[in-house]
């Protein structure tokens, strides 16, 4: 004959995850990792790692100078935070004194991709930006270029260009000179 397991009451919640073989589980009731938060959609780069053929000038430009090339894709990640040439100068003494220039780099990769949403494609940035040096810094300003950024206006300019308005600096109360008689 069968027998009906009884109707307990479901046990005070532990902090400790229950097994699927237990009575006690009701996986209707647990919602799944997916349904509580779900990452956004990552998108693929608009050119490939190796098209430097797109930009021709950059190519060449990133091959002899990579410092500028960093720098302009540091001051519109940064939102102008930074500016390019603070930006390119630290990357040239990082890489005068320690030659790891590439980690810096990667940082910035990281931060863009997380920006807008891109996949970690063809691998992880540190492994892009160690091997790949000039090529990687190409694909993040064609990326950035792509998506309506001039790149040799800055970020302040850009915003200007887009339509946004440039943040106000508050004027100085007018000082007063010295005592006259």
């Amino acid at each position: 004959m069968y027998q009906s397991k009884p109707n307990y009451p479901p046990p005070h919640a532990t902090g400790f995850p229950m097994s699927t073989n237990s009575e006690y589980y009701a996986p209707s009731m647990v919602p799944s990792a997916l349904e509580i938060h779900t990452p956004p959609e990552s998108v693929a780069w608009s050119t490939g790692l190796c098209d430097c053929c797109d930009d021709v000038g950059n190519c060449c430009m990133t091959c002899f100078c990579p410092c500028v090339t960093f720098g302009k894709i540091a001051e519109i990640v940064d939102k102008g935070s930074s500016s390019c040439g603070t930006s390119g100068a630290l990357y040239t003494l990082i890489m005068c004194v320690t030659g790891c220039q590439c980690l810096y780099s990667c940082f910035y990769r990281s931060k863009m991709r997380a920006l807008y949403s891109l996949q970690k494609r063809p691998c992880g940035d540190c492994c892009v930006h160690c091997f790949c040096e000039q090529c990687a810094l190409c694909q993040e300003y064609r990326e950035l270029k792509r998506r309506g950024f001039d790149m040799e206006i800055g970020w302040l300019a850009n915003m200007e260009k887009q339509g946004y308005a440039a943040p106000t600096m508050p004027m100085p109360p007018p000082t007063q000179q010295g005592m006259t008689r």
